[in-house]
């Protein structure tokens, strides 16, 4: 066997190496509500799918749109009156197994069909926002030093512009505004192409391509701007001037909610790009896209996990929120927040109609913040010692 030349040790007495997953894993068990948030978020994620395949289709087997006029607002695990129900309008196991609404229909169809849409709005919303983060993030992280041109700063202006006249159903201007944008990205281009043919000599374009500002300010003043803003009351003015559709939530709800991804990100590029191996793999010649994808983004993805892992609770209560005031996803998909919405008026007739949309929520989202909670514990070394 052979031995250690420096410490006469053996081979055998030395710690074995574990991964960086296996020792976070190890720190995740020993949270047990982390633990029962992971179970949930299973379970929860298990029955959402079952419930798009179970409630999707011509023929569904459970049947969230089916109205019951003679079965209103029956309790939970109310056997089917079968004088009064056609066979094919039956519920599963001839049982409504959590009850009916007002109209009659199944409590426990419209809360399979709820939990896939909540799923979905959670993670496209959560996934559109943490794209934007690790882009703008990045940008200031690694190219923050950069300093602006104003020319660019117009260009960024007439495009932005543009972008809010076009959501605001104005065409013509914003058809017009973007025009200038892209004419103002062209003058930028040829004179950078110019400037790199012929040297430093002077230009007659000079005096629009002066510096302003850096990279990083720009972007952290942006972010700071959209944190002034109340998020729950910016979307929903949003969502009331756009077409009520699922779609329209899941953009609006991760345009919205991108900031605490791009600071996450940010803050570790500006550790990470002075690193050794950062400056060697410059050295090496490589691009700044396989740079920051290939050796910087994987080292900074942690964080951003965690980050997503609560932004899916905070999605799905804002989805909850916005549907049971009316603006969310419309009829006829059921979610748990216009289930929820449409037992306000039979608070003590059918208290279910509340208490089951309602303890869902809360179920779900405590869940995904104990698990977002445990596994910022267990991938940041610093807090193992609390």
């Amino acid at each position: 066997m052979r031995n250690n030349l420096s410490t006469g040790e053996t081979s055998r007495d030395l710690p074995e190496e574990v991964s960086r997953f296996a020792e976070a894993w190890r720190v995740f068990k020993k949270n047990t509500p982390a633990v029962w948030g992971l179970v949930i978020f299973i379970a929860f994620f298990i029955v959402a799918v079952a419930g798009w395949f179970l409630t999707t289709g011509e023929t569904p087997v459970l049947d969230p749109a089916k109205v019951r006029l003679s079965e209103k607002l029956l309790r939970p695990l109310s056997p089917v009156n079968t004088d009064m129900v056609e066979p094919g309008d039956r519920p599963v196991f001839g049982i409504y197994l959590l009850g009916t609404d007002d109209l009659g229909r199944d409590v426990f169809a419209r809360m399979m069909q709820g939990a896939w849409v909540s799923l979905t709005v959670g993670f496209v919303a959560v996934g559109i926002s943490v794209v934007i983060g690790i882009i703008l993030g990045g940008v200031a992280g690694y190219y923050g030093r950069a300093r602006i041109k104003f020319m660019h700063v117009l260009c960024f202006i007439a495009f932005f512009a543009s972008m809010i006249l076009l959501a605001s159903g104005r065409k013509e201007p914003a058809l017009d505004l973007f025009v200038t944008s892209l004419l103002l990205a062209t003058v930028s281009a040829v004179y950078h192409y110019l400037a790199a043919r012929g040297g430093a000599g002077p230009r007659p374009l000079d005096f629009l391509f002066f510096d302003t500002f850096s990279v990083d300010t720009l972007i952290m003043r942006f972010v700071d701007i959209m944190l002034c803003f109340p998020s729950f009351f910016l979307i929903l003015t949003i969502v009331a001037l756009l077409p009520p559709n699922i779609y329209n939530i899941m953009i609006v709800i991760g345009l919205t909610s991108w900031m605490g991804t791009t600071r996450f990100v940010r803050a570790e590029f500006l550790s990470l790009r002075e690193q050794d191996f950062v400056s060697a793999a410059k050295a090496l010649g490589l691009s700044d896209i396989s740079i920051i994808f290939r050796h910087m983004m994987p080292n900074a993805i942690a964080p951003v996990l965690v980050s997503a892992t609560i932004g899916i609770a905070t999605a799905i209560l804002t989805e909850a929120g916005l549907s049971f005031l009316g603006f969310g996803v419309p009829p006829p998909h059921a979610t748990w927040g216009n289930i929820l919405a449409g037992g306000e008026r039979f608070i003590f007739d059918a208290p279910w109609l509340m208490y089951i949309p309602g303890f869902s929520i809360l179920t779900v989202v405590l869940s995904f913040n104990l698990f977002g909670e445990g596994l910022r514990d267990a991938m940041n070394p610093k807090l193992r010692k609390r």
